[in-house]
This record gives C-alpha cells, sequence and structure tokens, in this order.
C-alpha cells in the first residue's frame, strides 16, 4: 500500500477516518536518533505506527520499534500529542487518515538494526545529516520538540 502525506495543503482530500498512532524518538549514546526510511511513501521517518487493539501506548512503541528497526526499547515520557486536522494521510485503497499521533521518546535497551516491510533502510543518523533527508514536515515538528527537552508535552 503507498500513501501520500498531507501537511496544510488547501489542495489536500479531506479525511474519512481517525486513527491512533504513535511515533519514538531514540538516540544512542552519540546523539544519534534512530531513523528509519519508509516503504509506503519512501521518506524518512522516526519509527511508528498505529495501536493495535489490546495494546497499551508504550507496548505498542515497544512492538513498532522492534518491528521497524530491530531495535527494543524502553519508554520513559511523551514527547507531545499530534492531531492537527490539517495533516491527513491518503492511501491507495481510497482512506484519507487524520492521525491521532502519540509522540513517546524511548531508549534502546539491545539488538541489531535490520529493515522490514515497513522500512527499506534503517540507521542511526547524526542531527547534522538530517538537513539533507528527505523527512516530512510533521515528522521534523516531534524531533524538534524532543531535542528541545520540553519540561511538558506539547499537543496540538
Amino acid at each position: 500500500m503507498t500513501r501520500v502525506d498531507y501537511y496544510n495543503d488547501p489542495n489536500a482530500p479531506k479525511a474519512n477516518s481517525i486513527a491512533v498512532a504513535v511515533s519514538s524518538f531514540i538516540q544512542d549514546d552519540q546523539d544519534r536518533i534512530l531513523m528509519i526510511r519508509r516503504t509506503d511513501n519512501d521518506l524518512y521517518s522516526i519509527p511508528g505506527g498505529q495501536l493495535e487493539l489490546g495494546e497499551t501506548l508504550a507496548e505498542a512503541v515497544v512492538r513498532e520499534v522492534r518491528e521497524e528497526t530491530g531495535i527494543e526499547c524502553e519508554v520513559p515520557r511523551v514527547i507531545g500529542l499530534y492531531s492537527n486536522p490539517k495533516r491527513v494521510i491518503a492511501y491507495d485503497d481510497g482512506e484519507v487518515r487524520q492521525e491521532f499521533s502519540i509522540c513517546f521518546e524511548a531508549i534502546p535497551t539491545k539488538g541489531q538494526l535490520r529493515t522490514s516491510s515497513e522500512s527499506k533502510e534503517v540507521s542511526w543518523v547524526e542531527q547534522a545529516r538530517l538537513e539533507h533527508l528527505n523527512v516530512h514536515q510533521s515528522i521534523r515538528l516531534r524531533m524538534q520538540h524532543a531535542v528541545e527537552g520540553r519540561s511538558t508535552p506539547y499537543f496540538t
């Protein structure tokens, strides 16, 4: 399935569904950020995905990070809650999703980098390299909030 991400685009299609999603900002001991290159839109992103029935938000983060990157992690805090209705994701099956996404800080505990069906590339990226990667604005905003070290979560 392919997707197109829209953000504050007046020509974006109107949302016809909403989903709860999680994303995770993870740094290693060298302050590099764990990034994936998505298979569905070819953009670089922090790991994340949809909450599944029967799991907590923290369990969803741990599962998504493991599935997409091969890294195990712990989840100590919330970075922000993102619900901007002007950020929609259009899928090739006709779904146009407004996403309610909670971004968490996560700490890597073990594992080896590997790709998956959702990630064609997985790497630890130095912050100076981020400006050269094709990262959606909504993900850049989450990463910015993470490195700011806010004392309270961001929310929209």
